[in-house]
């Protein structure tokens, strides 16, 4: 058993982050001692560091709530594919489309000055004496 503190220390995050995970349900209310202090599991440092590494994935913390609720009951391995497959081909239309916007960057830098003077003009009010 250990306190938030000690929590925090072994995992690597905040006690104010361990707090919020709590509140906002990602994370289980623990126990509590009889002098009131929370009483953390071992258990804990696994679902942190689950959602430490799903985090680096880019799964976001809604989607880190509901696949630990799966994990918290019998969750068939084929429904944890069709979770994983999916953020991978989200991923990978997120690349795709940094890939469009890198693509479309680097014509601009390419783009002679005078064509970028020109239409940077078309964007600036005209005075009534240009008219």
């Amino acid at each position: 058993m250990m306190t938030r503190g000690e929590l925090a220390k072994q995992t690597g995050i905040s006690p104010a982050a361990i707090r919020y995970y709590e509140e906002h349900n990602i994370l289980p209310v623990p126990r509590r001692r009889s002098n009131g202090y929370r009483r953390y599991t071992e258990d804990y440092i696994v679902k942190i560091q689950l959602i430490k590494d799903a985090k680096s994935l880019g799964y976001s913390l809604k989607e880190i709530k509901e696949i630990l609720e799966m994990m918290s009951q019998d969750i068939e391995l084929d429904t944890l594919k069709r979770i994983v497959h999916q953020k991978h081909e989200e991923i990978e239309k997120k690349i795709n489309s940094l890939r469009l916007i890198q693509d479309l960057l680097s014509n601009l830098l390419k783009t002679p000055e005078k064509e970028v003077q020109v239409y940077l003009k078309s964007f600036r009010v005209m005075n009534q004496d240009d008219e």
